[in-house]
């Protein structure tokens, strides 16, 4: 652990708000997928949003479950609520690298281009900066001030919707309302099997995903550097909740499902892991349009939401970006470009449809 980074997270939470809101099709911003991004790259001892949050009131438990500490920025008469709070964010960011010297990376969330002389002054005093904004509200000031900057458009995690009447949209504060609970009757051996099969897949998917992240970040990937980040991304991991008895065992299951491959690691115990690679496009628009079909086969339609899941069912390690692609919905658009499948937005779905076009 004396070798991991040590991380302080500074959310713009209005800017961020706003930016997800007005060009991430009406999304709600969450916060939970910088946190997993950061969980691939050290340990974040600092979470810390700012805003009025009496325009935010909704947000506040997400942020709150995801041990955010939330920084009240009240708006004053005459006074800016905006520049205060980017004032107060900038203040306590150099306060906290001189009296916390441990802290040695500065996570900056905003697309805000004013923030650009205090990313300067953290590399001046010696932290690693990394900036997250919105892709189509971020200055192009700022990501080439920071040591690294990631679009929150792109973070594993993010599906962005199409066009969404608001009457379609669903508040996280306001779920479906729940069914009556009848009383709870012993599962059949089947359905618990059923149960555990799709807890593995589970699983298989967010290890792939993680990988993903841990390779883009560079360097060898051993299996105690992945077991870290799991459990960073969700204390509760434990592989004896899956039925193993050590999480080599686990990977050596998962290597049999091809969702990872083990190498020799650097010492004995502690094997390297990779992600299997597909041979290339053509395979991944196979897989794809393998999937489109079944799902047409038995559902009679295939929507692009949760499209991505289902393909990561038949195969956890897929990811388009390793592919080159920003997103699933450009990967799906460059196989109707290639002509693989046909891709078409439909008004009474809210989704776009996809289709196997016919032989010509």
């Amino acid at each position: 652990m004396d070798d991991e980074d040590r991380i302080a997270v500074f959310l713009d939470y209005e800017n961020l708000a706003i930016g997800a809101r007005e060009n991430l099709g009406g999304m709600d911003f969450d916060v939970r997928p910088i946190s997993d991004a950061l969980a691939e790259r050290g340990r974040v001892v600092v979470r810390r949003a700012y805003a009025d949050w009496s325009y935010f009131d909704e947000d506040r438990r997400m942020l709150t479950r995801s041990h955010v500490e939330l920084i009240e920025m009240p708006q004053r008469m005459g006074a800016s609520r905006k520049n205060a709070a980017d004032i107060k964010m900038a203040v306590d960011a150099v306060e906290l690298a001189f009296v916390r010297d441990y802290v040695s990376t500065f996570v900056v969330c905003t697309g805000d281009s004013d923030f650009t002389p205090l990313v300067h002054k953290l590399r001046e005093l010696n932290k690693s900066v990394i900036g997250v904004g919105i892709r189509a509200s971020t200055s192009a000031l700022l990501p080439p001030a920071c040591d690294e900057f990631l679009y929150y458009d792109d973070l594993e995690g993010i599906e962005q919707p199409g066009p969404v009447r608001p009457s379609a949209r669903r508040s996280r504060q306001t779920p479906p309302p729940a069914e009556p609970e009848a009383p709870a009757a012993a599962e059949p051996p089947e359905a618990q099997d059923a149960q555990e099969a799709r807890d593995l897949d589970a699983l298989a998917v967010l290890v792939a995903q993680t990988m993903s992240g841990l390779e883009r970040a560079g360097g060898q990937v051993t299996a105690s550097t992945l077991k870290r980040t799991l459990v960073r991304k969700d204390p509760t991991f434990n592989e004896a909740a899956y039925g193993f008895r050590a999480f080599g065992e686990l990977l050596r299951h998962l290597a049999e499902r091809q969702v990872v491959e083990l190498t020799e690691g650097p010492t004995k115990g502690d094997p390297g892991v990779l992600l299997p690679a597909l041979d290339g496009q053509e395979e991944a628009f196979g897989l794809l349009r393998s999937v489109v079909q079944d799902l047409i086969d038995r559902n009679g339609r295939a929507g692009l939401s949760g499209l991505k899941n289902q393909i990561r069912r038949v195969r956890p390690a897929f990811s388009e970006k390793k592919l080159g692609y920003r997103s699933f919905l450009q990967f799906c658009r460059a196989a109707d470009t290639n002509g693989t499948i046909r891709l078409e937005w439909d008004d009474d779905a809210e989704d776009h449809v996809l289709t196997i076009p016919a032989p010509s």
